[in-house]
């Protein structure tokens, strides 16, 4: 049931964001041929008035094909014939709809369960924070030089910080103050600064939704400093990096802890999602969006084939790519707290 659960939440994540480019394409006036979920051998196929649904094998990710969009089409309905600010907006639509479930789902979960502000409420005595002369009210701006937007992003900095030091900007009363904070072992349960957040028990919708937005533009942030990690070696490759299998298992734990941490998981998953298909690499929708600027820009159309060979090698990449992640997560798998 739990790996059910699992493969419908992946499905949801596929739906939505094959159905941003499906409606920006009917938007736009261009015929979709074929709307997927899934890859792979079909398993079911309706016929509608000008498209083919279609549900697939392997609930890996899904497409929407329109006409004209593997070369030039004489016709005003196609792909191809459509302006490059038009395509753009087709292709982005994806990923727009991905951060919209994600701001949905994160407004949810912080309505009915409220958060913590990243604003000291308590410090402790014997700590790090009290030294440095941190104050409840204080609210923390950036940590070790990297903008803080919830209060997760302070957890994140402290778990990501290389010595026992770490250096805060707070805001007090209107006034930005600099504070060099000692990481201590407090109670045995770690390096932590000493503090507590203000609690947001129980939040207004309003006060959800601003929340759910600075939880985004955090994930966003934390994605892009995981990308970096693993680009520059400072990722552990076998202990901290995890592809479809890991994923799966994250999925089916945050099931069985209850529906309403799946669907953060979902929300988690959806702006890495976003984030990584607006990678400027071939076959993804960051690679087509670059390919448009371009046209854009120089107003000169780039050719059919060397946009089909970049595409067909950027796929072939990524199909490695996944390879190579799983037989990982199989030899080497990810340990993580369900």
């Amino acid at each position: 049931m739990y790996i059910i659960l699992a493969i419908l939440a992946f499905g949801l994540l596929i739906i939505v964001h094959e159905l941003g480019h499906f409606t920006l394409a009917k938007l736009n006036g261009v015929r979709v041929e074929e709307f997927s979920i899934g890859m792979g051998p079909r398993i079911l196929s309706k016929k509608g008035k000008e498209t083919n649904y279609s549900l697939s094998l392997f609930p890996i990710g899904g497409y929407v094909k329109m006409m004209g969009e593997d070369g030039e089409v004489d016709d005003e309905r196609s792909f191809s014939a459509k302006s490059p600010l038009r395509r753009i907006s087709i292709i982005i639509a994806g990923v727009v709809m991905n951060y919209i479930l994600a701001i949905i789902i994160f407004t949810a979960v912080s309505f009915n369960f409220g958060f913590s502000k990243p604003v000291v409420n308590t410090v402790a005595e014997n700590s790090g924070a009290v030294e440095a002369g941190l104050q409840p009210g204080d609210k923390i701006v950036r940590i070790d030089g990297d903008r803080v937007f919830t209060s997760d992003d302070v957890r994140v900095g402290i778990a990501l910080s290389k010595d026992d030091k770490i250096d805060l900007v707070v805001n007090r009363n209107g006034v930005k103050e600099n504070a060099s904070v000692t990481l201590k072992d407090l109670e045995g349960k770690g390096k932590q600064l000493g503090i507590t957040f203000v609690p947001e028990a129980k939040p207004t919708i309003l006060s959800s939704i601003k929340q759910s937005l600075n939880q985004t533009v955090s994930l966003v942030s934390q994605t892009f400093k995981g990308l970096k990690m693993i680009f520059t070696g400072e990722a552990n490759l076998k202990t901290d990096v995890g592809g479809p299998v890991t994923i799966v298992k994250m999925t089916t734990a945050t099931a069985k802890a209850g529906i309403w941490n799946l669907m953060y998981f979902i929300g988690f998953i959806s702006v890495n999602l976003a984030v990584f298909n607006l990678l400027p690499f071939p076959a993804l929708d960051g690679g087509w969006c670059v390919i448009l600027l371009i046209e854009l820009i120089t107003r000169k159309k780039v050719p059919d084939k060397i946009v089909a060979g970049l595409n067909y090698a950027g796929f072939a990449c990524l199909i490695g790519l996944m390879i190579l992640v799983t037989i990982k997560d199989i030899l080497f798998p990810v340990n993580f707290s369900g």
